[in-house]
């Protein structure tokens, strides 16, 4: 199934993308896209409902497709190659930070650039969007607890993440700096989380090619890992890493986002995002 949320900011509505592309309201069966919604039980009796039967929407917008995530956990240098153009050596062990969730907005809502910044950057990354509370899960069952997988764009502000002091959080963290969607695709319709080709544009330019059979860890190894230092809720996302191609990796000079640009992104099977900078609001 392909899960969205519609309508305007603050008041979205669940919906779900039928076989013909229709977008459905589902808020006759669901108060919103999070928590308990996303219990296997709960995602089962949608798979039995005649979608048929429930009324098609035009939304004016897409929101973000899970409601006010309890945490958004990220994975730095999760891809080799990424670490490379970086200048630093692959991890031996997943490295974990925090994105604030006032930076969730819908896939495409312009993304602000922060008041001084200097380095904003862009990183495509899956996203695991967690379904089943996860404590100390072995690696063998971890994928039982996702409830399903979207696009993410992990935007960054170099700066204020490498040259401000402190752990990454303050250059992640910004409004809009964590679009997600446009669809939550349920775990059934994703053969392997480990097979995906991701995809990143800045004005129409490739920036991003990549694919997630190259993580150094993949999505059970991480759902697993992450469940023996915290406990993982439903509505939780993990934002996975991001493959090369990002602005500070490139040669001879690092590319930064500015004010009027359209950054486009996907992942196969999980949709598209397409964003524009703007200045940051107060």
């Amino acid at each position: 199934m392909k899960l969205l949320r519609h309508g305007p900011a603050g008041a979205e509505k669940p919906a779900i993308l039928d076989a013909e592309g229709k977008i459905r309201d589902l808020s006759g069966m669901l108060s919103d896209l999070g928590g308990e919604a996303l219990s296997d039980a709960s995602l089962d009796r949608l798979r039995q409902t005649d979608l048929s039967t429930l009324p098609v929407v035009d939304p004016q917008r897409i929101g973000a497709c899970v409601v006010r995530p309890g945490k958004f956990i990220c994975v730095g240098l999760n891809y080799a190659d990424h670490a490379k153009e970086t200048g630093k050596a692959p991890p031996e062990e997943p490295i974990l930070f925090m994105k604030a969730t006032n930076a969730v907005v819908g896939p495409n809502d312009d993304v602000e650039i922060p008041r001084g910044s200097l380095k904003t950057d862009w990183e495509v990354e899956l996203g695991v969007v967690i379904g089943t509370r996860a404590k100390y899960v072995a690696e063998s069952q971890a994928l039982n607890h996702v409830a399903g997988y979207c696009v993410v764009n992990d935007v960054s502000e170099r700066a204020f993440q490498s040259e401000r002091g402190g752990q990454w959080t303050k250059g992640k963290s910004h409004d809009t700096f964590g679009p997600i969607g446009p669809w939550l695709v349920t775990r059934d319709e994703v053969a392997d989380p480990q097979n995906l080709s991701l995809w990143l544009d800045v004005d129409g330019v490739r920036r991003q090619t990549g694919n997630t059979n190259t993580m150094i860890f993949g999505v059970a190894h991480l759902v697993s890992y992450i469940s023996q230092f915290m406990t993982l809720e439903p509505g939780d996302i993990i934002a996975t890493g991001t493959p090369p191609g990002v602005g500070m990796g490139i040669k001879p000079e690092p590319v930064f986002l500015r004010a009027g640009q359209v950054m486009t992104l996907g992942i196969e099977g999980l949709g598209e995002q397409k964003q524009t900078t703007v200045e940051a609001r107060a």
